[in-house]
């Protein structure tokens, strides 16, 4: 793996972080994500990107969840990208030993992740690293 720094997002990386989101086919603007960030920010949620030389070649968030049938808030990992031409160097990984890192001292005791149905590939991944399909996530548009 090459030099790469994992770091707090801040607003100054909305356009690559939009241009990220693109590569999983959502269509978000810098405006966008400039204000989701923001919101984020004041829910208490950890948006980490990945940089090198200069430039953010990965994002991935998080959010913390009470529930009643958990002993301690639960982490989850909402979005993973990296860059298409800097994928497979680890960079992934990266991100989320460090959003693990964050997550527990955020008082979280377990991290789950959410991955689209169709992205087989981000599944094998995350079983990689050790991660198990233990229930389904079902949804509906409101």
């Amino acid at each position: 793996m090459t030099d790469v720094s994992v770091r707090l997002a801040s607003s100054n990386d909305s356009a690559a972080i939009a241009r990220l989101i693109g590569q999983l086919d959502y269509e978000v603007g810098a405006a966008d994500v400039v204000e989701r960030l923001a919101l984020m920010e004041a829910e208490g949620r950890i948006v980490l990107v990945a940089e090198l030389d200069g430039a953010v070649i990965g994002c991935l968030s998080t959010s913390t969840m009470r529930v009643l049938h958990r002993p301690a808030p639960v982490g989850r990992i909402s979005m993973l990208v990296v860059d298409a031409g800097s994928r497979n160097r680890g960079i992934g990984a990266q991100l989320v030993r460090a959003a693990e890192t964050a997550l527990r001292a955020h008082g979280c005791y377990m991290v789950e992740v959410t991955s689209h149905m169709r992205r087989g590939d981000a599944h094998r991944f995350y079983e990689r690293l050790g991660y198990e399909k233990t229930s389904v996530r079902l949804m509906r548009m409101l």
